[in-house]
């Protein structure tokens, strides 16, 4: 008992710094990287994010954002088996808007876009074209990802506390 006590503490923990970070690096995105290349030429300002889609894909990034994912799944299903815990509502909540919010908004809305994006000369008139609609739509959902990595978090940090 005393094991598994540590090891959900552990979880919690891990999940906690986990959809924080997640949350920073969402937040940096929506409060000033996409401001700064929107003042960059549209050429130059597809090239740049293509080159951040690419280098985005890295082990250090993919398991902190994965394995947050992967402790969520696990905090949910962990929740719902021992629903009479007064941290269970805390976990279950956190783990949805994580997995739903950074997660789901990910694979939902903002790589598809990155994949368009890919796709387009970033020199042509239809570049700058998506480009123009790209910095609206993919800060609107990153907005989202990073209310939902942070309400994560919070409510984590709350199941700490229980």
């Amino acid at each position: 008992m005393l094991i598994t006590h540590h090891s959900l503490f552990a979880l919690k923990l891990f999940s906690v710094l986990g959809c924080g970070l997640v949350a920073g690096i969402f937040f940096a995105f929506s409060s000033f990287v996409m401001s700064a290349l929107t003042r960059l030429q549209p050429a130059q300002g597809i090239a740049a994010m293509q080159s951040i889609n690419i280098t985005v894909i890295n082990p250090l990034f993919m398991t902190v954002f994965l394995g947050t994912a992967a402790a969520c799944i696990f905090l949910a299903i962990f929740s719902v088996l021992r629903w009479h815990q007064p941290d269970s509502v805390y976990l279950l909540v956190g783990s949805l808007l994580y997995l739903i919010g950074a997660l789901g908004v990910t694979i939902a809305f903002n790589v598809p876009m990155n994949e368009a994006l890919a796709k387009v000369d970033s020199g042509s008139p239809d570049g700058a074209n998506l480009w123009a609609s790209y910095l609206t739509n993919w800060t609107v959902w990153n907005h989202i990802r990073t209310v939902g990595a942070l309400g994560a978090a919070a409510l984590f940090t709350s199941a700490l506390c229980h």
